[in-house]
C-alpha cells in the first residue's frame, strides 16, 4: 500500500499500510507510521477491513470503479444513535463531494446510519469478531 499516488507525481514514499490478512478475500490492513484510518483511496482494491486490537471487525471501507471511498461501514460507539458514546453499533457513512463541507474539492461523509437488513445479509461475513455476525 503506497502514499495515495504521491509516486505518480514522481515522489516516492514510504508505504502508510501493510496488509495483514484478508477476510473473504478483502485485504486487512493495518497503518503504519503512527496512521490510523484506512485509505481515502484505493489502487486496486473495491474494499478495505480494519481490525481492532483483539482481531475483531472495526470498519470496512468500500471504494468504486474508480477507486474513490464511497462507503464505510464500521462497529463502534456512535453517539449520535446509541445516546451514551459507550456502546458500539454496527452502522454506515456514505462519502461524496455532495456532502462536503471543505470548499477545497475534499468529500466528507454523511452523519451514521444504522444498516439496513439487506446489508447485514449482504457484508456479514466481514463481521469479525462480532458475535451476532460472527
Amino acid at each position: 500500500m503506497g502514499g495515495r499516488g504521491t509516486f505518480a507525481s514522481g515522489n516516492p514514499v514510504n508505504y502508510t499500510y501493510k496488509t495483514v490478512g484478508y477476510i473473504e478475500g478483502v485485504k486487512v490492513l493495518e497503518g503504519t507510521n503512527g496512521k490510523h484510518s484506512l485509505p481515502e483511496s484505493s489502487h486496486t482494491s473495491n474494499a478495505y477491513i480494519k481490525l481492532k486490537p483483539n482481531g475483531t471487525f472495526h470498519e470496512m471501507r468500500i471504494y468504486d470503479k474508480d477507486h474513490t471511498l464511497v462507503m464505510e461501514i464500521a462497529y463502534h460507539p456512535e453517539k449520535t444513535l446509541t445516546g451514551d458514546g459507550r456502546t458500539p453499533v454496527l452502522h454506515y457513512h456514505l462519502y461524496d463531494e455532495r456532502f462536503s463541507k471543505n470548499k477545497a474539492g475534499a468529500f466528507d461523509r454523511t452523519d451514521a446510519h444504522y444498516l439496513t437488513d439487506k446489508m447485514k445479509k449482504k457484508y456479514r461475513k466481514y463481521f469479525k469478531g462480532i458475535t451476532k455476525y460472527d
